[in-house]
């Protein structure tokens, strides 16, 4: 025997490969068996367990057949036994899922507390509803001493923006009036 270096996949391996017979190296001759293959075998074949024939199905009157396992008709997967049972990456999905609504949860509650309303005291309610009515009236002299004659375009968006200042105003003080607790969000 002799070695021979061989490529295989790019790497180098060394392989002993037997040599070339001489010519005066004869085979052995004359070497036979006793051994009966034909009673044999027939006696593998009548001891032997039967194979069991390939389910098939049959569809038409000609005789056209196919495998009935690989058909569809055989319920295949419903004897497994993990048939019907959540796959675990689902679970694993749905609890990230709830983990994130409740984090969410919990940030939208921490949130509202933090803005939550705060109740106005009655002697800052008293102090406001001065302060509005001050302010009316204010604004109620500046519009009494607008000219009687408007004519020109400054003049009526003057006359129009103060009108509106003062409905605003006259709206706050009867809210003010009218409820006797006042609640205001912190921002």
């Amino acid at each position: 025997q002799r070695p021979k270096t061989v490529l295989n996949g790019g790497r180098k391996r060394l392989l002993t490969i037997p040599s070339v017979p001489h010519v005066k190296d004869h085979p052995l001759m004359g070497i036979q068996s006793k051994k009966n293959f034909i009673n044999t075998n027939a006696a593998n074949v009548i001891m032997g367990v039967a194979k069991k024939p390939q389910p098939i199905c049959v569809d038409t009157r000609q005789g056209n057949k196919y495998l009935l396992e690989t058909s569809g008709l055989v319920p295949k997967y419903i004897n497994k036994k993990d048939y019907g049972l959540t796959p675990k990456y689902v679970i694993k999905r749905n609890e990230e899922v709830k983990r994130a609504q409740e984090e969410y949860d919990a940030y939208v509650k921490e949130t509202l507390r933090q803005k939550a309303m705060k109740r106005l005291s009655d002697e800052e309610r008293e102090s406001l509803l001065q302060g509005l009515k001050k302010n009316w009236e204010e604004v109620h002299h500046e519009f009494q001493g607008l000219s009687v004659e408007i004519d020109t375009l400054p003049k009526k968006i003057h006359k129009e923006r103060l009108e509106s200042q003062m409905k605003q105003l006259e709206h706050d003080i009867n809210i003010i009036e009218k409820h006797k607790i006042i609640y205001i969000a912190n921002k």
